[in-house]
């Protein structure tokens, strides 16, 4: 009887340990098949935030491009106007005439300045928006990530 209560105890035993092995390996499984899951996720991720950051640099060089482009058509103008007014000015013949040249010459190059300022500043406010677009779902993204791992 003790030889079959022995045996008993070892079968019994051997029964927990074959179930302990099955539970661990199919917690195993599961928590790779989770890792999986999580790292196809932080791949994606990855891969659309380097797109994000893409389409952010190519905004952010046409709107250099466009802001250089814009500050070099100024810079000619002026210096064009500035040259024909100093010839006016000069072709002048009385002190009062080259005042009054002088006076809407100085008023039509502030406005002018103004202007292109007030330009500037628009087109610079759009090259920030359209730069900034594309990266600013990234944020609530990783959030979306990192729950769907806690989740998993």
């Amino acid at each position: 009887m003790a030889k079959t209560k022995a045996a008993s105890e070892t079968l019994k035993g051997a029964e927990h340990f074959e179930t302990a092995a099955h539970t661990g390996a199919a917690a195993l499984k599961t928590g790779f098949e989770k890792a999986v899951k999580n790292y196809d996720s932080l791949i994606g991720y990855g891969k659309e935030t380097v797109e994000a950051v893409v389409k952010s640099a190519e905004a952010a060089g046409k709107g250099a491009e466009t802001l250089h482009n814009e500050i070099y058509a100024f810079s000619k103008s002026s210096v064009e106007e500035s040259i024909a007014a100093t010839k006016a000015l000069m072709a002048s013949k009385s002190a009062h005439e080259a005042f009054e040249l002088q006076s809407g010459f100085a008023k039509s190059a502030f406005e002018q300045y103004v202007a292109q300022v007030t330009k500037l500043s628009e087109i610079y406010t759009a090259t920030t928006k359209q730069a900034i677009a594309p990266l600013q779902g990234r944020v609530q993204a990783w959030v979306d990530v990192v729950q769907r791992a806690k989740a998993a």
